[in-house]
């Protein structure tokens, strides 16, 4: 064993010196025989181009003025004034951060890539100035799983954009989470179409987010809720409408969203909640409702709330809402008031009272000066009265003179012969 060790160091170096000779003399070969090498060098060409351009990205490629990390699968393109998605994403990518640019519009097939981007499963691009977001423009991310548009003032959102450019055919969206947080555009952007409709439209289309257990539409303005927002959403599990200004929820039904478990209506303009609404909050099993600082108006019409919320478990921090009207119940907390309190009384708050005392008293004011104008010309008025009586009268008298000719056949023969 020592002797076949001590010769094993000696027999590679002469195998490295013959490995250098043949190298040598291969390279002497294809020098002295140029147009042999050429020729093979040009039927190899085609081969080698059709191969780089069959060549995919580079693992360890990144956009310009971007920031990728391939171990966390992270690119960052942020606050970069970005005009347009870049085409030379690294297909490893994961989370892509797009936010604070100048995007305007995102076309269909914004991020179709080849290969495609298999893995990519969070997208972010709130904050880049988007106004159009196109059919399809979401499509071939078959791994896309959160999607956030907030913060961009959206005039065109397509009834298309989460199911593709054909919802009849397309298949369902993987989108797991859509945060749609303050997209509203402003007033004179939105082209006389309705702002709720248009997000309602997106939501609903071809029932592509039938797997979305998170949407978050929360600053958005909304005034009302169309009847069937959530109708097409029957896996959702958290529903954001915080911040808005919404009035009332008897147009909406939240009976199917039987996995909900987080309703979030804080900060709107709720009054009150009817029978109905209260009645499908309850019947859902998993739900937990929160009603903070909404300007609740306490009269006879919150006598069935009050009894709920006295017995539910569903409302959190149900001890902290409070009065805003009518100004004698203001701050008093829900569940402290009985029905005895709740009466709706026609009390007018103190500045509308004044302004119809004034109103009272500008009209005395104007009676009195219509009577003292009408005293002061009392003859003139007397003298015009007589003469209408006395108009009357002729106007009467040959009226009466004429029907009485009129109804004897006598007179009317007499009348005729005396023309003759």
């Amino acid at each position: 064993m020592p002797g076949g060790c001590s010769r094993g160091p000696a027999a590679g170096d002469r195998r490295l010196r013959l490995a250098r000779l043949a190298l040598v003399l291969l390279g002497w070969v294809s020098s002295s025989s140029p147009t042999s090498s050429a020729s093979s060098s040009s039927s190899s060409a085609p081969f080698l181009a059709s191969a780089v351009s069959a060549q995919p990205l580079l693992p360890g490629q990144c956009p310009a003025l971007c920031e990728c990390s391939e171990a966390a699968r992270t690119v960052k393109c942020v606050n970069r004034n970005l005009t347009e998605v870049p085409t030379d994403l690294p297909p490893y990518v994961r989370n892509l951060f797009l936010t604070g640019n100048q995007l305007a519009v995102l076309p269909a097939g914004a991020l179709a890539r080849l290969p495609p981007l298999a893995e990519l499963a969070a997208l972010n691009l709130s904050g880049s100035r988007l106004e159009e977001v196109h059919a399809g423009a979401f499509e071939h991310l078959p791994s896309l799983r959160q999607l956030d548009l907030s913060h961009n003032p959206l005039a065109v959102l397509s009834p298309f954009a989460f199911s593709g450019s054909n919802a009849s055919m397309s298949a369902p969206s993987p989108l797991v989470e859509l945060i749609l947080n303050h997209i509203v555009p402003p007033e004179d952007e939105r082209n006389n179409r309705s702002f709720e409709g248009m997000v309602v439209a997106a939501l609903r289309a071809g029932g592509a987010l039938h797997g979305l257990h998170r949407l978050e539409l929360a600053s958005n303005h909304f005034l009302y809720l169309p009847r069937d927002v959530v109708a097409q959403l029957p896996s959702l599990r958290y529903l954001d409408l915080s911040n808005n200004s919404l009035v009332s929820l008897t147009y909406v039904s939240f009976r199917n969203l039987t996995h909900l478990e987080s309703l979030h209506l804080e900060d709107n303009a709720l009054k009150v909640l009817h029978n109905g609404t209260l009645a499908e909050l309850q019947g859902l099993p998993h739900v937990r409702v929160f009603l903070d600082n909404n300007p609740w108006v306490c009269d006879c019409h919150m006598v069935d709330m009050v009894a709920w919320l006295k017995e539910t478990e569903v409302v959190q921090g149900k001890d902290q809402l409070t009065c805003a009207f009518p100004e004698k119940m203001r701050n008093r907390v829900l569940l402290e008031l009985n029905s005895a309190d709740l009466d709706c009384d026609p009390i007018l708050p103190p500045s509308l009272q004044t302004s119809y005392v004034f109103l009272g008293i500008v009209l005395a004011l104007i009676g009195a000066i219509f009577l003292l104008v009408l005293y002061l010309n009392r003859k003139g008025i007397k003298k015009w009265m007589h003469n209408i009586r006395d108009a009357c009268r002729d106007h009467m008298e040959g009226y009466h003179y004429r029907y009485e000719i009129n109804a004897d056949p006598r007179l009317t023969n007499l009348s005729s012969n005396s023309d003759v």
